[in-house]
């Protein structure tokens, strides 16, 4: 990726910020960052080291990186505060834990009379190196929200309540299609977003740190990642 490309990404993902208000930070003219972004023209190196203040990366990465990786597969990059709620979950310690988890996490829902459950997935840490190494093991925890006026004597999987919380999101289009790069590539683009806008990834006991959520729109697959974000800071 080129230096205008990396430019231009993190311009927009810096709350978005226009061509104006970015010559004018840089004390250049709108007309100057354009042919930046497109290449045409290269600033000096001291600018090229205010951009870098600016946007919270080094220098190799805005000449040299790949930042807007898989870009056509990621929208709506947002802050969202989520209402507090009630879930239950299940984790799984296996090649393939994922299907297992979800399936289980379903299972209950329906034997609960839960229609049309949410569910949303993590990866489980706690898995030891020999089951990483020699098993080729991983972990993945998946949790049913509840609805709000849910009442049950299901009682077999703990029910855990999570206070409102704000988290730094991103959509993911089709994500399947190429998991094993555009899930890792979504969260490094978010703790990216976090950093251009100076926030914290916030990690607490009593809060989900981060998840993701697959739904269906119009016939298309998309996955929603979240990240806790500590920062008080509205963008």
């Amino acid at each position: 990726m080129s230096f205008g490309q990396n430019l231009q990404f993190l311009r927009k993902m810096h709350k978005g910020m226009t061509q104006d208000k970015l010559a004018e930070k840089m004390g250049v003219s709108r007309q100057t960052i354009s042919k930046w972004e497109m290449d045409s023209a290269f600033p000096e190196m001291e600018t090229a080291i205010e951009l870098c203040k600016l946007f919270s990366c080094s220098l190799d990465e805005l000449l040299r990186g790949n930042m807007n990786s898989d870009s056509d597969a990621y929208t709506n990059i947002r802050l969202e505060e989520l209402p507090s709620f009630r879930y239950v979950r299940y984790a799984v310690i296996s090649g393939m834990p994922e299907d297992d988890a979800v399936k289980h996490v379903n299972a209950w829902a329906t034997s609960c009379g839960i229609e049309q459950p949410e569910i949303i997935g993590w990866d489980f840490p706690f898995v030891s190196q020999e089951q990483i190494n020699v098993y080729h093991m991983h972990g993945y925890a998946a949790a049913c929200i509840l609805p709000p006026c849910f009442h049950s004597t299901c009682t077999d999987l703990e029910i855990i309540t999570q206070a409102s919380q704000r988290y730094a999101v991103i959509t993911i289009s089709e994500p399947f299609r190429a998991a094993f790069s555009l899930i890792p590539n979504a969260y490094k683009t978010l703790m990216r977003y976090m950093e251009v806008n100076g926030l914290q990834h916030k990690q607490a006991k009593e809060i989900l740190p981060c998840f993701e959520k697959v739904y269906e729109t119009d016939g298309i697959t998309n996955m929603d990642v979240y990240i806790a974000v500590a920062s008080p800071y509205g963008l």
